[in-house]
């Protein structure tokens, strides 16, 4: 069976900076749907578009196209007492932007004397990436997965 729109793909991935550093890899393969419901980068849904198990993509993506561009004003000055005692740099946590939208992920980038740094970038965001993977499994989604827009299951999303 083919990728096609409406079929649930399983790959398992590798990402790399330009120097081939490896960044990210799929402990285990990963389950998507296809066709459109933003559940993949774009532009790596559209080269896996018709491929079948066994294949390999491979694609240098730009900023825009992988983990975003780096934007300043995601990066804030906090006060060090609304963090925990053993705060170190590289600590994740939740927080919700000034702007009241959604939740996002901050990377604590330094660590002052009474100010934190925090960065609500993705770690990889403003770098091209070397992105490879390989089409593990291919089968039709069923109805619920596509009334739901993502892939149940094993490998996919889990309700709670």
């Amino acid at each position: 069976m083919n990728i096609g729109k409406d079929t649930v793909v399983t790959i398992t991935y590798i990402v790399k900076d330009m120097d081939g550093k490896l960044l990210e890899e799929s402990d285990e393969p990963v389950s998507y749907l296809h066709g459109g419901y933003d559940n993949i980068f774009p532009l790596v849904e559209q080269a896996l578009e018709g491929k079948a198990i066994g294949d390999t993509v491979e694609l240098k993506l730009q900023p825009a196209d992988a983990f975003g561009e780096f934007e300043e004003d995601l990066v804030r000055l906090e006060p060090r007492e609304s963090f925990p005692a053993d705060i170190e740099v590289g600590m994740q946590f939740v927080g919700s932007p000034v702007d009241g939208s959604e939740e996002m992920l901050y990377t604590v980038t330094d660590v002052a004397e009474d100010k934190v740094v925090v960065d609500g970038n993705h770690p990889y965001a403003g770098q091209a990436v070397h992105f490879q993977c390989v089409v593990a499994d291919v089968r039709a989604a069923t109805a619920d997965e596509v009334a739901h827009r993502h892939a149940h299951g094993a490998h996919g999303h889990h309700h709670h």
